[in-house]
């Protein structure tokens, strides 16, 4: 059956899987979605702290059509560079905060796309409960188009979408040694 939206607006898209850039096409629909006049936000599930995360220095400078909601702990330690592993009660706190944020964000319904990054992720992690990511799925406005990110998301996730794309690693140079680089892995 078509699609009676004028503008099919308000799809939800999934990017998940165990390959390199579930983020990166979100990043990119952002960019074609401001080109066309779209007013966009970018929440960030598990994805705390300033200065791992490059796009976001970017945005911050000559994208101010992005809004940006960042959210999580810091999780690399920045004496040790190593990453934390594990979820701890202030994970779940910044995890429920984020799904406020999304919240606040569908009944101001300012944004035509809202990016849910990590929050597959953060749901199989135990960082916010499957069942408040569903029920916030449930009452979206209908003409929001929102992406949700993260490896592992659940089957759930994956029956509400409307398009579910799944990137698989074939082969990756970090274990050959090469270590994430920055500007080009984060």
């Amino acid at each position: 059956m078509p699609d009676s939206r004028p503008e099919k607006w308000g799809l939800i898209q999934l990017f998940t899987g165990n390959g390199k850039g579930k983020t990166t096409a979100a990043l990119g629909t952002a960019i074609r979605a401001i080109a066309k006049g779209k007013k966009v936000a970018i929440v960030f599930f598990d994805k705390g702290g300033e200065t791992h995360y490059s796009e976001r220095e970017l945005i911050k400078l000559r994208l101010p059509e992005i809004d940006l909601y960042p959210t999580g702990l810091d999780r690399i330690d920045p004496k040790t560079n190593k990453f934390r592993f594990g979820v701890i009660d202030e994970d779940r706190q910044e995890g429920e905060r984020g799904l406020s944020i999304i919240k606040k964000l569908f009944d101001e319904q300012r944004h035509d796309l809202i990016i849910l990054d990590e929050i597959n992720s953060s749901t199989a992690l135990g960082i916010i409960q499957e069942i408040d990511v569903l029920a916030l799925l449930d009452h979206r406005p209908p003409n929001i188009e929102l992406i949700l990110t993260g490896r592992d998301a659940p089957q759930s996730f994956k029956d509400k979408a409307d398009l579910v794309t799944d990137m698989t690693l074939v082969k990756h140079y970090f274990y050959h040694g090469v270590p994430a680089r920055e500007g080009l892995d984060f």
